[in-house]
Formats: structure tokens, sequence, C-alpha cells
């Protein structure tokens, strides 16, 4: 694929986030609907109540319709490419199920962890089947060793992976801009591997998924017009599982998306902390609060985890490439 044709997905869908975004915006403010934060939360964070959410709705959409007509008119409306809309579509509707009950309904809780996980299992059991049949390799790519096939266990490796990091995406997501930006890193980072290895079904779902990103970060920024809610966050997090599958560099998320790495273990470390001797390791999780509580700006914070989130997937392409 030529440079000139990779910008026609990140353009389509910037602009079709750009233009759709205030609209969307000015629906939520008109309704009075917005984002509750969480009394365990840092205090100065309760001047963002009322925000609207929910941003990631739009950014999917212009992904979607992105992906398919530049999918048609390049003629890469492949499986893959299909495997991956199923992903973010799916995710994203957990997700938009969430917030809408919290939003809409007015209630703390949307979906329960349980209803979540099950939706997000059911879906990777659907990928991994279609996969599968359609011939794709099941051996786990490991740094040093090369490929491995493990057969069915792949499946057991796909369902891990996919709820794992669309968690550890939602979990990251807590301050304006971070996601946006880490995530737009990961992909850049996918979208340079699939390039390399030929794979423009891949690429073109990158590209569309980062000017989709691009276009939010404008409204997402300190001080945020909009939250990107867990419909971004959880779809952003499945996406980047599937990508990394597709492509048969599995290991390399742990390096493109250490960020959420990162954020994941904070939690986990945090709470067996506490079960197991009754102290906490950081101030708060995930622990880009702890920075925030240690008297970080919020702004330093988001600029510090994306140049780790730099670093960390420039290390992954040298190793790779």
């Amino acid at each position: 694929m030529h440079w000139t044709e990779m910008l026609i997905p990140f353009v389509s869908s910037f602009a079709l986030t750009i233009m759709v975004m205030p609209i969307f915006i000015g629906y939520f403010r008109m309704k009075q609907l917005g984002q509750v934060t969480r009394d365990e939360g840092p205090k100065w964070h309760e001047v963002k109540t009322g925000t609207p959410t929910m941003g990631g709705l739009v950014f999917l959409l212009a992904t979607i319709i992105t992906a398919i007509w530049v999918g048609i008119w390049q003629g890469w409306l492949t499986l893959s490419l299909g495997l991956l809309l199923f992903i973010l579509a799916l995710y994203g509707l957990l997700g938009f199920l969430d917030d809408f009950i919290k939003v809409f309904k007015k209630r703390n809780l949307g979906l329960t962890s349980k209803q979540k996980l099950i939706g997000q299992i059911v879906g990777g059991i659907i990928f991994f089947v279609l996969f599968k049949n359609d011939g794709l390799s099941t051996a786990i790519n490991l740094p040093v060793i090369g490929f491995v096939n493990i057969g069915w266990f792949y499946g057991v490796f796909v369902l891990f992976w996919l709820v794992g990091f669309s968690n550890a995406v939602n979990l990251t997501d807590g301050l304006d801009g971070l996601v946006a930006g880490t995530a737009s890193i990961a992909y850049g980072a996918y979208g340079i591997i699939a390039w390399k290895q030929g794979q423009s079904d891949v690429l073109i779902f990158c590209l569309a998924i980062i000017g989709g990103l691009v276009g939010f970060f404008f409204f997402n920024k300190k001080p945020a017009k909009i939250f990107m809610g867990d419909v971004g966050s959880l779809a952003l997090g499945g996406g980047l599982a599937a990508i990394s599958i597709l492509l048969h560099q599995e290991w390399s998320l742990l390096l493109i998306g250490l960020i959420f790495v990162i954020e994941t273990a904070s939690v986990m470390i945090q709470v067996t902390s506490f079960k197991l001797t009754g102290k906490r390791v950081f101030k708060m999780s995930p622990i880009h609060h702890h920075f925030e509580m240690s008297g970080w700006s919020e702004w330093r914070v988001v600029l510090t985890f994306w140049a780790v989130g730099l670093v960390a997937s420039v290390l992954a392409l040298m190793i790779i490439l």
C-alpha cells in the first residue's frame, strides 16, 4: 500500500470523528447527561463530574465505517479485517451497554463484571472458531524460541489475551487524553508491523483507529470536553489483542502495551497486598492515580506515560523488524 493510500483511512476516520463529536457533546449537554466521578477517586477530579461521556462510540463508528468502505475500495475486506471489526464492535457494545445504564438509567453500576466477562468470552470464542476454521495458524510466537504450535490451547490463550487487554485499557482510561495517546502509539506500532508484513487489511484497521483517536483527542485533552467511556476503552483493548494475534506477534503486546500492563499490575498488586497484609503499596491504583496523589500534574502523568509507551513500542519494533 502506497503512503498516499495510507492517508485515506486516517483522514476519513479523523474527519468523521471531528464532524460528529461536537453534535454528540451538544446532545449530552442539552440533556444534562454526564459522568459521575468515583467517590474513592482523587478529590480534584470532582470538577469533572457532569462531563459528557461515551465519546468512544463516535470514533468506533468512524473506524468501522472507514474500514469497511476503504476495505471494499482497496479489495482488502478480508476475514482478518472482519474479525477485527467484530471484536471492536462487540466489545464496544458491551462497553456501550455499561455506559448507557450508568448515564441514562442513572445507576452507579452498569453491567456486572460477570455479564461483561461472559460477553467478552463469547466474543473470544467466536473469534477463535472463525480464526481456526479459516486455516490460520494456531502456533504462538515466543521470543527466542519462535513458533510453537499449541493447537486448541491457542484458543485458551486467545480468550485470556482478548479479555485481559480489553480490561487493561479500560483500567488505564482515567486521565484526560491518557488512553487516546497511548492507544494511538500502540496502534501505530502495529500499523508499521502490518505494513512490513504486507497485511494491508490490518493496516487499514490500525490507520482508521488512529485517525479516530486523533480526532477524539482534540475533545478529550485536558480539560476534557468528553470522556471515552467503557464503549471506547474496552473496544480498543480488544482490538489491540486481536491485532497481535492476527499478526502472530502476540508477545509484542507486552511491550507495545506496556502502560496497560503496568496499570493492570498495579491494581493486582494493590488488591493482593491489602487482602494479605491490610496495607497498600500505592497511594491509589491504577498507578496513574498514585502519581497524581504524589503531586504530579495530570499533564505530567499523561506525557510521561505517553513517553514510556513510545519508548516501549520503538523497542518492540527494533526487536521484530
